[in-house]
């Protein structure tokens, strides 16, 4: 079982804990990963774009002058996708980009995912962060004493309004609870900083 130091919010280590084999010390399966990156980006997008074909853009419905004679190009109508004004001719149109992987995928990815977090040194365990009220430079000075200088995601084991307004205004630094933690999250950002019972969470949730 990999081992990781428990860290206070000064920067100290006090404790030291085990983390299950089943879920921080697997192959890395990179495929899973990158299916469930893609799975995640697609379900995020809106689908919500659209633009007019030929079939719906206002007027055009007359010819604009007749086939021969003119020495001009042949046109049926001014709506036609070469004129200013006219439809699209591939027009976007609202739709559905969501799919699902499967079960089985998505827990090997998010355990692929932790795992190199704790084999790359960036899986930090805070024994408890103790705000008492909502202050951004206490937080900047908590990251400053775990040594975080790039992007990271605090992970709590319930919602604490003082952690997540303490850390919104910080650029690159997100929050999130154990129970929605996605793999995009995860590798999108340098550092992993879990609580200790958050780490307990991830546990009972995959194993």
């Amino acid at each position: 079982m990999p081992k990781v130091g428990v860290f206070n919010i000064s920067g100290q280590q006090v404790d030291e804990i085990e983390l299950s084999d089943a879920i921080f010390n697997v192959e890395i399966n990179e495929s899973a990963v990158h299916a469930a990156v893609k799975n995640y980006l697609a379900n995020q997008r809106q689908g919500t774009k659209a633009a007019k074909t030929r079939a719906e853009v206002r007027g055009g419905g007359r010819k604009p002058w007749r086939q021969k004679g003119t020495g001009r190009a042949r046109h049926g109508s001014i709506r036609a996708p070469q004129w200013i004004g006219g439809g699209v001719v591939f027009a976007p149109k609202p739709r559905d980009y969501s799919y699902k992987i499967p079960k089985k995928v998505k827990r090997l990815a998010m355990k692929s995912a932790l795992t190199s977090k704790v084999k790359e040194n960036d899986f930090i365990v805070l024994d408890t962060f103790d705000m008492q009220v909502p202050k951004t430079k206490e937080m900047v000075n908590i990251l400053k004493n775990l040594n975080v200088e790039k992007k990271a995601l605090i992970v709590l084991d319930q919602k604490d309004e003082n952690v997540i307004k303490s850390a919104a205004n910080i650029p690159g630094i997100s929050t999130t609870l154990a129970t929605t933690l996605n793999v995009y999250d995860i590798i999108n950002h340098d550092k992993f900083i879990v609580l200790r019972d958050a780490v307990h969470k991830i546990e009972e949730v995959y194993a």
